[in-house]
């Protein structure tokens, strides 16, 4: 099991990192917003602390936007995997970064569908947003568990990191 910390905020994971707990971290600008300042230092000092896998997350809403900026992060540093909406645009820029060999984590996944056609493009994470599901009374754990059924009989190699906020 991994343990992704969603967060932007530098001290909340400084004071995780001695525990021995954090894989990695994921952001979205949201989060980032939240912290003031530039992004871009924010998401460098991260990258810094975990060594990990550290997502950041395109703004763009078309697939050449995303791709633009998905290929600038990935230059940007060796541990960060480009963060993409599941959208149509989203699957098309999943696609592209996928063939130019970037670590991608789909984000905005709400069923096993969507998490299958995500792992299917070449995913490397996928992002449930198991608080959202539990706030409409969905079963937020189930889709986990139907998802990891499909990538187990599948073999698919993305892997499932639950988002419990968002």
């Amino acid at each position: 099991m991994k343990f992704f910390v969603d967060t932007g905020n530098i001290k909340d994971i400084e004071s995780l990192m001695p525990l021995g707990i954090v894989d990695g971290v994921t952001t979205n600008p949201s989060l980032m917003a939240k912290e003031g300042g530039d992004p871009r230092a924010i998401i460098k000092q991260i990258c810094q602390l975990v060594k990990g896998p550290v997502s950041a997350e395109v703004v763009a809403t078309d697939a050449a936007g995303m791709i633009r900026e998905g290929r600038d992060w990935a230059a940007f540093d060796e541990h960060i995997v480009v963060k993409v909406p599941f959208t149509r645009e989203g699957v098309k820029a999943l696609k592209a970064l996928v063939a130019d060999e970037i670590k991608v984590n789909v984000t905005l996944c709400f069923s096993p569908t969507q998490a299958l056609i995500a792992a299917k493009v070449g995913a490397t994470y996928i992002s449930p947003f198991v608080g959202r599901l539990d706030d409409i009374s969905e079963e937020g754990m189930q889709v986990i568990e139907d998802i990891r059924q499909i990538y187990d009989n599948f073999e698919f190699k993305t892997t499932s990191r639950p988002t419990a906020w968002g």
